[in-house]
C-alpha cells in the first residue's frame, strides 16, 4: 500500500527522489521506469490513458511504498482518494531550468518519435502514445513548444497540487534542498551519506540517443 505520493512532473529530481526513498526505507519505489521495463503494466496504463479504463489503484501499485513521476503527477488526485493515508511530496525546480531540461530531453525524443513513427505495436510505440496522450498532448495541449504556455502550465500544476490537497499535507519540495527538509516531512533521521542525484540532463541525453538508435531503453523523466 502506497505511503508516500510524489505530484512532481518529470525533470524535477523524480529520479533522485526515488534512490533517496528506496534509501530511507520507503521503497520499492514505483516509477516511471517500471511501466518501461514490465509489459503487462504499460499495457494497464495503455487501458487507463488511452482508453479511459477505470483503474484498480491497488493492484497497480501493489508491492510499492511509494510512487515518484510518470502517471503519478497527472493522476495525483486520484491516487491521493485511493490511498488517503499517503503522504505527497510536490517536487519542484525553477520554472526556466525544468523547461530547458525537459525540453532538451524527454521532448527531443517525443520529436523524433513524431517525425519518425516507431513501429506500430512496438514498445517504443505504446509507451509514446501513453505519453503523448498523458502529457504533450494532454496536460500540456499539444503546445509544449511553446515556453510560455508550457511554463504557465507547470505553474499551474504545481499550485493546484498545493491548494486541491491543502498546503498543511504536501510537502513542496527541492531535491537541492538534500535529506534534512525530506526526512522531517517524513519523520526519519536524515542519513549522513550525501544525497543521491540521478538522472540529469547530460545522463538523460546520452539515454535518448541510444534509444532513438535503438541500442538503449526509452527515456522517462
Amino acid at each position: 500500500m502506497l505511503k508516500l505520493i510524489n505530484a512532481g512532473l518529470g525533470r524535477t529530481g523524480t529520479t533522485s527522489l526515488k534512490a533517496a526513498l528506496d534509501r530511507l526505507g520507503l521503497g520499492p519505489s514505483f516509477h516511471m521506469f517500471d511501466i518501461v521495463g514490465d509489459e503487462e503494466r504499460l499495457t494497464r496504463w495503455e487501458k487507463i490513458v488511452c482508453d479511459g479504463q477505470r483503474p484498480d489503484w491497488a493492484a497497480l501499485f501493489d508491492g510499492y511504498d511509494s510512487a515518484v513521476d510518470g502517471p503519478c503527477a497527472v493522476y495525483y488526485q486520484q491516487i491521493s482518494r485511493a490511498f488517503p493515508g499517503a503522504k505527497v511530496i510536490l517536487t519542484v525546480r525553477d520554472a526556466e531550468s525544468w523547461y530547458r531540461s525537459t525540453y532538451d530531453t524527454l521532448y527531443q525524443f517525443a520529436l523524433r518519435s513524431m517525425q519518425n513513427p516507431p513501429p506500430p505495436g512496438s514498445q517504443q510505440a505504446r509507451l509514446f502514445r501513453v505519453t503523448s496522450t498523458m502529457v504533450w498532448d494532454g496536460l500540456f495541449g499539444g503546445r509544449f513548444a511553446d515556453k510560455d504556455h508550457a511554463i504557465e502550465v507547470y505553474h499551474q500544476h504545481n499550485e493546484d497540487v498545493v491548494r486541491t490537497l491543502g498546503a498543511d499535507n504536501v510537502l513542496v519540495y527541492d531535491v537541492r534542498q538534500g535529506w534534512d527538509p525530506l526526512c522531517a516531512f517524513l519523520g526519519v533521521p536524515a542519513p549522513r551519506e550525501e544525497f543521491p542525484r540521478a538522472n540529469d540532463s547530460a545522463s538523460m541525453r546520452r539515454r535518448i540517443a541510444q534509444a532513438s538508435s535503438g541500442t538503449g531503453p526509452v527515456p522517462t523523466g
